[in-house]
């Protein structure tokens, strides 16, 4: 058996020529970059990774947006290898932000905050402890009663009329919802989180997204530090940690893009998949097969959050032959690594050792939440609609352009009319 190398590491001093490894950084790379935040990626993102497998290997040079280079993580090898060692890939952003523009599109998303996914060390646990601690807070039992309640009422505002947009209709506001529920956000102020929110993942106008999101998570705080509930806000307020008003923003804002975004995307991602695989998606309404392994399957093929983990590396660093440059953003992709022929082949249903969630230290602490919301928010609804079928052929669906997100700008049905449920 071959031990695995330890990384190599130079300082920025290193005298050009002198490397042993003849190939350079993807930061300098002199050819065409990939571009992740077009509407061409997001029309066709596997073939894109092939390509980039086929040109590249583990290692990509990118672009996160205009003149913003990166290196994208498309090996799932190399990424577990990155997302375990925090020491020498940290999650601080400060040191690569000094050089990225104020109007730059990606930098209300990428920018260093007071939480836990931006920070390592000693902060990195303060920060993950409040937050763990909020989230484990959570009545998971009570939990399935709340999706119930709101997606009942959601579906009565279609059922009768034969055709939904499970977009807008259905995933965005029970995922909205049940995100206000949880961290005891009022429906006004839960409305603008949300509209900020997803300004940031679109990078269009997110200085303005920025600022909407921040200006209504500041109003939850007050309200919590004043009149506190059984809620994640009020847990993080009156936490031992004793977050100021700065670092409680950082972790709403983290709390909200964990959930509204990716498990809207989860949800819908995965009822394309149930909706129009003949395999798939007869096992599971025939009973084979589980709404949890289709959830699955998802997170492995096309997970809600397609890139993102991301780190930057203290110094420069050798890895699989590349320089990787000290203080410039390594991004794991989520699809990449999944689909990686590395690690594919055979049956792997039940197999959840996919990416989608992350790795290491900075792994989602959420994912028994996210899986019991999005897992009764589909079979709620196939419940109440079991003959419901695509409305357009699967190549009319628009994707909406972005480096993170993987994500439909609508899903159309079609439905037999049936009349309103029953609220329980």
């Amino acid at each position: 058996m071959t031990t695995p190398q330890s990384p190599t590491f130079v300082s920025d001093a290193t005298t050009p020529g002198t490397c042993p490894v003849a190939h350079g950084s993807p930061i300098d790379n002199n050819g065409p970059r990939v571009l992740l935040h077009t509407p061409e990626f997001a029309a066709d993102p596997h073939r894109a990774y092939r390509e980039m497998r086929r040109q590249h290997g583990s290692l990509v040079p990118m672009e996160l947006a205009p003149d913003v280079p990166a290196t994208l993580v498309i090996g799932y090898h190399t990424a577990l290898r990155i997302l375990n060692d925090p020491e020498h890939f940290p999650a601080d952003p400060r040191r690569w932000q000094q050089n990225i523009p104020d109007d730059s599109p990606i930098k209300p998303m990428m920018e260093w905050h007071p939480n836990a996914l931006r920070n390592s060390g000693d902060a990195h646990i303060r920060y993950r402890q409040a937050y763990t601690a909020s989230i484990d807070g959570i009545d998971l039992h009570a939990l399935h009663s709340k999706v119930e309640k709101i997606a009942i009422p959601l579906i009565n505002t279609f059922c009768a009329d034969g055709s939904a947009d499970l977009v807008t209709q259905y995933a965005f506001p029970l995922a909205f919802e049940i995100i206000n529920q949880m961290v005891g956000c009022p429906a006004e102020l839960g409305q603008r989180v949300a509209t900020g929110m997803a300004a940031l993942f679109d990078t269009v106008n997110a200085a303005w997204g920025m600022q909407t999101l921040s200006e209504a998570l500041m109003e939850l705080t007050q309200l919590r530090r004043a009149q506190p509930g059984d809620d994640v806000t009020s847990r993080l307020a009156h936490h031992p940690a004793e977050l100021d008003d700065a670092e409680m923003l950082s972790q709403l804002i983290s709390f909200y893009g964990a959930g509204i975004e990716p498990q809207q995307n989860l949800i819908t991602n995965t009822l394309l998949l149930m909706l129009t695989d003949k395999r798939f998606g007869g096992d599971v309404l025939g009973g084979s097969l589980s709404t949890r392994d289709a959830l699955d399957e998802v997170l492995f093929d096309d997970p809600p959050m397609a890139n993102f983990c991301t780190t930057y590396p203290r110094q420069p660093i050798l890895i699989e032959n590349t320089w990787l440059p000290a203080h410039q953003p390594i991004v794991v992709s989520m699809t990449g690594c999944n689909n990686d022929p590395a690690i594919r082949g055979g049956d792997y249903t039940g197999n959840r050792s996919h990416l989608a969630w992350g790795a290491g230290p900075h792994a989602c602490p959420a994912r028994s939440v996210a899986y019991l919301i999005v897992q009764d928010a589909i079979d709620q609804l196939l419940d109440a609609i079991p003959e419901m079928q695509l409305a357009v052929p699967t190549d009319e669906l628009v994707w909406r352009p972005g480096p993170f997100h993987r994500a439909m700008a609508a899903l159309p049905v079609v439905f037999p009319k049936s009349p309103p449920l029953n609220m329980p």
